[in-house]
């Protein structure tokens, strides 16, 4: 079951089980050093899935508005549950998550180079060269509700 919360909405265990999952990931898999939390987690829309036994969550996202469009990011899934098709489910979700409640906004992303092709798979276009952002190969995509469809990933 897929859950959308604000920061203070969180409780002290989701907080914890996300922030450990992104760190885990982005910090210590990538080996990237980077300040993890920042301001926008204060006005996101926290998306994720957890395991119903354990409470680990295993997939995140986070979503909010910068000046005339949306945006998303932190995406990652568990290490245990990728390649099982819930990396796509998250972002079916991020999408209908962002068409319900800002349907007329364009979405603007910084994706890793090395899954820009998965984002086309939703109808994300690449905006922009590669450039570095902390430390990593990123590329600008954008996608408009009402003109690209979800097809599989």
């Amino acid at each position: 079951m897929w859950k959308i919360k604000k920061l203070n909405d969180l409780t002290s265990l989701e907080f914890y089980q996300i922030t450990k999952l992104l760190i885990d990931t982005f910090v210590v898999e990538q080996t990237r050093i980077y300040h993890e939390l920042d301001a926008n987690d204060l006005i996101a829309d926290h998306v994720y899935t957890e395991d119903e036994t354990t409470h680990e969550v295993l997939a995140y996202a986070r979503i909010f508005e910068e000046a005339d469009h949306l945006t998303f990011g932190r995406v990652v899934t568990a290490e245990q549950v990728r390649g099982t098709g819930l990396g796509r489910k998250l972002i079916e979700q991020v999408l209908r998550t962002c068409q319900e409640k800002w349907p007329d906004k364009p979405i603007v992303i910084e994706a890793q180079i090395q899954v820009a092709d998965f984002y086309q798979k939703f109808g994300f276009q690449k905006i922009s060269a590669t450039f570095l952002f902390n430390g990593t190969p990123h590329v600008k995509m954008y996608y408009q509700h009402h003109t690209a469809q979800v097809i599989n990933a």
